[in-house]
């Protein structure tokens, strides 16, 4: 009859919304800007992509796991279990559009941001992959990051040292 469906993890959540709404609130939010404001779109609730597995299998007439295997592959390096569409410590305002949320300032120096941009730059020339992997951690601090050993895949790509430098290569 087919499959099997792969989901990544049974509890695993997601947010949908269909395109028209999303060109919609995009437009708006385009319009609102008056330049370097970060707008959040309200998409609803989220859901879990097991449930929705289960659904198009019964829409198809079938029923999972007699019909249809659904197989649960983990999760990839990084991959979150749910998506934060802001962080505990970002505030949003409303706008005139209650479904357009515009994030608030948090004070950053914007001195500062090139300073570690500039480490950025220079790093991405070295090669220093660790180093490099720490700057990013330094000024994304939600980046979350694993080096892998020779032959070990990290997702689709695959880190790996030669000679006393780190190399990336696709898989």
């Amino acid at each position: 009859m087919g499959g099997p469906v792969t989901v990544t993890h049974r509890d695993i959540e997601r947010y949908f919304m269909t395109i028209p709404e999303a060109v919609q609130l995009v437009l708006e939010a385009g319009a609102m800007a008056k330049g370097g404001e970060i707008f959040v779109l309200d998409m609803g609730e989220p859901i879990k992509i097991y449930d929705l597995a289960c659904t198009l299998i019964r829409l198809a007439g079938l029923e999972p796991h007699r019909d249809i295997k659904i197989e649960f592959t983990g999760l990839r390096p990084g991959e979150k279990m749910y998506e934060e569409i802001n962080f505990s410590n970002e505030e949003v305002a409303k706008t005139a559009n209650n479904k357009i949320y515009v994030m608030q300032a948090n004070g950053y120096d914007p001195n500062l941001l090139f300073e570690e941009i500039d480490k950025f730059q220079i790093l991405l020339k070295s090669k220093d992959i660790e180093e490099l992997y720490r700057q990013v951690k330094k000024l994304v601090p939600t980046f979350n990051y694993k080096i892998c050993d020779e032959n070990i895949h990290c997702g689709k790509r695959r880190i790996y040292k030669k000679e006393s430098t780190y190399e990336t290569g696709a898989v």
